[in-house]
């Protein structure tokens, strides 16, 4: 078990009628602590990179090779996906460095701009062999608008399918960036009506996965409810960084002297990798209680 592609993993979690976990690297503990997650589930995982985080490490390479790096190294199959990419060059970088997944994110764009750039990034992304994701209906968060009235139209989200190629979309159906408390409502009917708008695109035979981002503020029941109604790779960053972060506050109050990094991050990593591993499970429907999708 290594390095693999998100197709691979989001494939299968389809077919299965179950979902896939894909977590935000921040930084080389976060990916560390993220493939531990994975290896103490047993299931695969998808460690993600957003633009964001590239923007941080002042260029994509430095974190990207690290990160790849640890997925390799690891005993679970762990894909390495680029994250919310506004501009189309960071796109190819990432192709270049090796991903075996993009998202190109228009959603803030006009329809017909969306439709005309991320067509041209899919194109340039199948010729490498790269698994695409797209973005239709803007999620709210991250620039302060947190607006839970935006949802993806089905027609629309067929229509944007067919034109662009893409391999995965992310839909807007309740949740929002950002969250640190988990009260977010998801439209479930909403989730099915998408699903099976692309099961009929006719573009393959298995419909085009549909991802959730800002699963951060979405509870466990919830999650496993829109799982089960059609969504297949979940996407969290929020949730976990407030493990590692909390880890880290508990460790610096309990002795004032430390000074050794490494001896507050080595429990901050523990603690994500734990969070992890249970969402993970949570995801695959193998949690306590939690019942697979219907056929």
């Amino acid at each position: 078990m290594t390095l693999v592609s998100a197709r691979e993993l989001v494939t299968d979690a389809a077919a299965r009628g179950t979902g896939i976990g894909a977590f935000n690297v921040i930084h080389l503990e976060t990916a560390e602590g993220l493939v531990r997650a994975s290896e103490a589930a047993r299931l695969p995982v998808i460690l993600q990179i957003s633009q964001n985080c590239a923007d941080y490490h002042r260029g994509l390479e430095p974190i990207a090779l690290a990160t790849l790096a640890v997925a390799r190294r690891a005993q679970t199959p762990v894909a390495v996906h680029l994250d919310h990419a506004e501009r189309p060059e960071l796109v190819d970088e990432a192709i270049a460095l090796g991903f075996g997944s993009v998202m190109f994110d228009g959603g803030a764009l006009p329809y017909d701009d969306n439709v005309a750039i991320t067509a041209a990034v899919a194109e340039r992304a199948h010729a490498a062999g790269v698994y695409i994701e797209g973005e239709l209906g803007e999620v709210g968060g991250k620039d302060g608008a947190h607006a839970p009235g935006v949802r993806t139209d089905p027609d629309e989200a067929r229509a944007f399918v067919a034109a662009t190629g893409v391999d995965a979309l992310a839909v807007a159906v309740g949740s929002s960036h950002a969250m640190t408390d988990r009260t977010a409502s998801l439209d479930l009917e909403l989730i099915g009506r998408l699903r099976k708008a692309l099961e009929r695109s006719g573009r393959d035979e298995q419909a085009v996965p549909l991802v959730l981002h800002g699963s951060s503020g979405v509870a466990d029941a919830v999650i496993a409810d829109a799982v089960r109604a059609g969504m297949t790779k979940i996407n969290v960053s929020t949730h976990l960084n407030g493990f590692f972060t909390r880890a880290i506050r508990s460790t610096l109050d309990t002795d004032e002297k430390l000074v050794d990094s490494r001896k507050y991050l080595s429990p901050a990593r523990e603690a994500l990798a734990g969070e992890a591993a249970r969402m993970l499970r949570l995801f695959a429907l193998e949690s306590a209680g939690v019942a697979g999708r219907p056929a």
